[in-house]
């Protein structure tokens, strides 16, 4: 028999005897629960309607239906005011997803369109799915909780990491969970210590120009379904299990799963785009509305922004994160267009976000790693002012910076320094870490390294939005040919700045973060702005593994000489400040201790010294060699200069390992024209 059931918790909670279900709809004057027989059927075997009296809790609707089980397949309908004027969008033909659903199921029939038009969509909608997710042997599985001070991030689409039909795996497992998992020793021997996953929460691939697919899905339509497309399993209970069993076997491999995660809009646009979820429920309450609620704010540059300081907003943003950290173990969360997150009802910065400080505070996130992309489509940039105290920060300064620098700019070489010493002109003032900045010089959202180093213009043609999409401030450098070329000095220059930006990124203090692929020249063929390009543009071909191994082995050494040198280490703990301070820090040009900070300079050098031994660092950014001199040492010095690194020579000399660098004995070292070259004197390997 049906009963009342409960208001809390929110979504389809599983019992021995059925299933609670509960949903917030606040101006809501009708409510009915969808259950459906099949995830492909055109209706609902059954509806039944919330009583008004018996069924609700002040804004919050709820019944038991007894003998339910997971796998369930279930969606509301909402009657309600259609007032778009003051914010109502309520439209009783919209079948709805569940915000809290922990499932969600995409039949064949599925229609973006439909949602968008007038008229019932139940034959073309996507549902929800009832889910235990205690059921899982997790064989005592915990989240890693690794120092930032020894991560090294890898970012990543699950999908197009293995669909390449190079990868070697079957057709089946292309592009999914488990396939990911197959590949985990070619991550285990690059080194890396996280993987850095582009969105895995349910979203709505056909978001996209028509003919196309969305690709990155910075579109969720949930906030607790992992992306079904990405199983290779049957039916929507097994996508859990899969994604779990990734996690799992990620851990084992002693990597960490940071999700990046998308709480600042959704895949339902603006006006006219489709009513899935939210729009339906309470649209006046989910999202940031002008003009009295007639207009959607537009601050993530989709159609609509997330009400994230909203109350129930708030609740369903923390419920969000703690069910990915308690049920599926993930270690962390890079947050997409995060200074969202700091704005009001009415979209104006606050000094004290709510949203922020409850992510922040909340002992369930306690351990987990938190990192911001801390800007957002509307101009609010808060690279070294976010709020927070223990919130990292994606740096876009550095990649611009060393951009520039290694491309030959002018006025580039003082901030080249701060870049490398984690940007103390950002960061400084808030006496923390220097693990603060997230350091990287390519992601998702731009061109490949490769392309960094081939294309001086974006070629988005393939998007069919007449190349207008992706921005235009690429600071990349062809080197002579648009694009592949069988020149041989303009690959050579290519490769050579490649492993520049490698040794730049992997030795800065700070976080270094690398893009899915640059450790063997994957390219998208000077696409800037991927987002829909499901198909070769965007995916891993692994026959570049091969093909590039030389630089493949260079990222490789890098890694582990990061991982393995004392220096990074001895910091742990310090302000960045006084890390400085107490590092022996000089600064060096071609002379020592004369730097030339001036604005034709192209180059710097600079010595370190640290408990074990002394690390200096030469780069040259200029078309010509340059003779640096390098530091004498006392008599008593541990060891001689070792040369670790030199980006000018071939392999494997462009890289060896400590106690197989050749000795330099010489006052001066000649840096070759655009190359970076490190030396070491340490009391032994580490």
């Amino acid at each position: 028999m049906i009963n009342p059931g409960k208001s809390f918790p929110l979504g389809a909670t599983v019992t021995a005897e059925g299933v609670n279900f509960s949903v917030y709809s606040k101006n809501g004057a009708v409510a009915e629960l969808l259950l459906f027989d099949d995830a492909e059927d055109a209706q609902p075997a059954r509806v039944i309607a919330f009583d008004p009296v018996e069924n609700r809790t002040f804004h919050f609707w709820h019944m038991f239906v007894p003998d339910l089980k997971p796998g369930q397949v279930y969606a509301y309908r909402i009657h309600g005011p259609k007032a778009p004027q003051v914010g109502h969008r309520f439209d009783a033909d919209k079948v709805l997803l569940d915000p809290y659903g922990r499932a969600v199921v995409v039949p064949e029939s599925y229609s973006r369109e439909a949602a968008s038009r007038p008229g019932d969509n139940a034959a073309t909608a996507m549902r929800s799915v009832v889910v235990d997710p205690s059921v899982y042997d997790w064989e005592g599985d915990a989240p890693l909780k690794r120092s930032f001070t020894r991560t090294v991030i890898y970012e990543m689409h699950v999908g197009g990491f293995t669909r390449h039909p190079s990868s070697g795996l079957s057709p089946e497992l292309r592009g999914t969970y488990a396939g990911l998992v197959a590949k985990i020793p070619y991550l285990q021997e690059l080194g890396i210590t996280a993987v850095e996953l582009l969105p895995v929460f349910q979203f709505d691939e056909q978001e996209a120009p028509q003919g196309l697919t969305n690709y990155w899905g910075y579109n969720p339509v949930s906030f607790f379904a992992p992306h079904s497309a990405y199983s290779s399993r049957q039916g929507p209970l097994g996508v859990l299990d899969e994604f779990r069993d990734m996690v799992k076997a990620l851990h084992r491999a002693g990597i960490e799963v940071i999700l990046d995660v998308v709480y600042n809009h959704t895949a339902e646009s603006d006006h006219s785009g489709p009513t899935l979820c939210f729009k339906g429920l309470e649209n006046s309450a989910y999202y940031i509305l002008e003009d009295g609620g007639a207009r959607y704010a537009n601050y993530s540059g989709t159609g609509n922004t997330l009400n994230a300081n909203q109350s129930i907003v708030r609740r369903l943003i923390l419920d969000s994160l703690r069910y990915w950290v308690e049920e599926m173990h993930v270690d962390g969360f890079r947050f997409d267009l995060a200074s969202i997150l700091s704005r009001d009802e009415e979209g104006q910065p606050l000094a004290n976000p709510p949203v922020i400080w409850d992510i922040e505070t909340d002992p369930v996130l306690a351990g987990t790693k938190l990192i911001a992309e801390a800007w957002d489509a509307a101009g609010l940039y808060q690279v070294g002012t976010f709020v927070g105290d223990r919130w990292k920060e994606w740096n876009g300064q550095f990649r611009d910076d060393v951009r520039n620098f290694l491309r030959g700019d002018n006025a580039t070489v003082t901030k080249m320094a701060a870049r490398f010493l984690a940007s103390p002109d950002l960061y400084a003032h808030e006496e923390r870490e220097p693990e603060q900045s997230i350091n990287f010089v390519t992601c998702h959202d731009g061109f490949t390294l490769n392309d960094v180093v081939s294309y001086e213009r974006k070629h988005n043609e393939a998007n069919k939005e007449g190349n207008r999409d992706g921005h235009n401030h690429n600071l990349s450098r062809n080197y002579g040919v648009e694009g592949p070329t069988d020149d041989p000095e303009i690959e050579r220059v290519r490769v050579q700045q490649i492993k520049n930006f490698f040794t730049i990124t992997l030795l800065a203090l700070g976080v270094p973060m690398l893009l899915m692929g640059d450790e063997v020249r994957r390219t998208q063929r000077g696409n800037n702005n991927a987002y829909c390009q499901d198909n070769e543009i965007s995916w891993f071909d692994w026959t570049l593994v091969e093909k590039n191994s030389d630089l493949h082995r260079f990222v490789k050494h890098l890694i582990r000489f990061r991982l393995g040198l004392s220096i990074y280490q001895e910091g742990r703990g310090l302000s960045l400040v006084r890390l400085l301070r107490e590092s022996g820090l000089r600064w060096h040009g071609v002379k020592l201790d004369w730097p030339d900070w001036g604005y034709h300079s192209h180059s710097l050098a600079f010595s370190v010294w640290g408990r074990r031994g002394r690390f200096h660092l030469m780069l040259n950014a200029y078309w010509k060699p340059l003779e640096f001199e390098l530091p004498p040492l006392a008599e008593d010095a541990p060891s001689a200069w070792r040369r670790v690194i030199d980006t000018a020579l071939e392999s494997p000399d462009d890289i060896c390992p400590w106690t197989e660098a050749p000795v330099v004995d010489a006052s001066t070292y000649k840096v070759q024209a655009r190359s970076v070259v490190l030396l070491i004197a340490a009391r032994g390997p580490s």
